[in-house]
């Protein structure tokens, strides 16, 4: 009997930290999913440290690896989930890869983390975003932009919750079905995040409490949280980003407690995000903070 928990993950590591893959398959694995893991680049840690060292996946590197998985029959999975891929060839060959996973199984759920910037800032290619739109978006399951990504895919500028509204509906018009904003500042003292269910005519807003840090990681959590919720809870979107939102915020206290504890002072590798000390909170996160469901004409 086929596994209705696989996944195919195809995203960033680091040998050391949480970023990429090391934030999205710990999550699914102590849920229940089977993770096959492809490392788009391969760092020694994330590239806010002093210095990095690494190598990147080609697309040829790629597709030879999903060779091995078909030549073998291999390439049955449940979920094909995405992250960082900062190479205009190797992003196209996505569509390949879904293509073949597609083929084995008619009902696999692509669940992508479109990672191109942040804070009004791009740091992938220019030519990613023409990719995205063109071939990527309309194979999504589910979408998980920031408020930045959503721009970029949109065209839209976001001031206002509306417009995020507006630029939901313009994803989903693309091909998207459920989109959901991982996160926007357009509110002084709260982060929101937004969704919307496919064929839905209802939003859901979070209000998420500001923390006065920034870490690295957590939009790659975010994807890899939503992923295994939206299985377990049968679509259930509002439940599912309460879920997410819930089990984030403790990871983040988790974290920013043991930035205020450490000694000595190291404060990049202090704000690695504490993911094996949150396991139980991963289980079963403890929700206090509820979505508000609005239905927008």
């Amino acid at each position: 009997m086929k596994s209705t928990k696989r996944v195919l993950s195809i995203q960033s590591h680091v040998v050391s930290g949480y970023v990429g893959n090391k934030s999205a398959v710990f999550p699914l694995q102590v849920m229940g999913f089977e993770v096959d893991a492809i490392n788009s680049v391969q760092l020694s840690n994330h590239t806010g440290y002093k210095t990095f060292h690494g190598q990147v996946l080609n697309e040829t590197n790629l597709m030879e690896l999903i060779a091995g998985l078909v030549e073998n029959d291999l390439h049955y999975y449940s979920h094909l989930l995405t992250g960082y891929i900062g190479c205009p060839n190797f992003l196209q060959k996505i569509a390949e890869v879904y293509n073949i996973l597609k083929e084995k199984n008619p009902n696999l759920i692509y669940v992508c983390d479109p990672v191109m910037g942040d804070n009004k800032e791009m740091y992938v290619p220019k030519e990613m975003l023409d990719i995205y739109r063109k071939e990527i978006l309309t194979l999504t399951d589910i979408i998980t932009p920031n408020e930045y990504e959503l721009e970029l895919l949109t065209g839209k500028t976001i001031t206002c919750t509306d417009d995020i509204y507006e630029a939901i509906r313009i994803l989903q018009s693309l091909g998207c079905k459920t989109v959901v904003v991982s996160s926007t500042n357009i509110e002084d003292t709260h982060l929101k995040s937004i969704g919307k269910y496919v064929n839905s005519k209802e939003y859901v807003d979070i209000y998420i409490p500001h923390i006065d840090h920034s870490f690295i990681g957590t939009g790659d959590l975010f994807a890899s949280l939503l992923l295994l919720w939206m299985t377990l809870n049968n679509n259930n979107l509002k439940e599912s980003m309460e879920k997410t939102v819930a089990t984030i915020q403790a990871v983040l206290k988790r974290t920013l407690n043991y930035i205020e504890q450490a000694n000595p002072k190291t404060p990049t590798f202090n704000k690695e995000l504490k993911l094996v000390q949150s396991i139980d909170d991963i289980r079963n996160p403890t929700v206090t903070i509820f979505g508000k469901t609005n239905y927008v004409k």
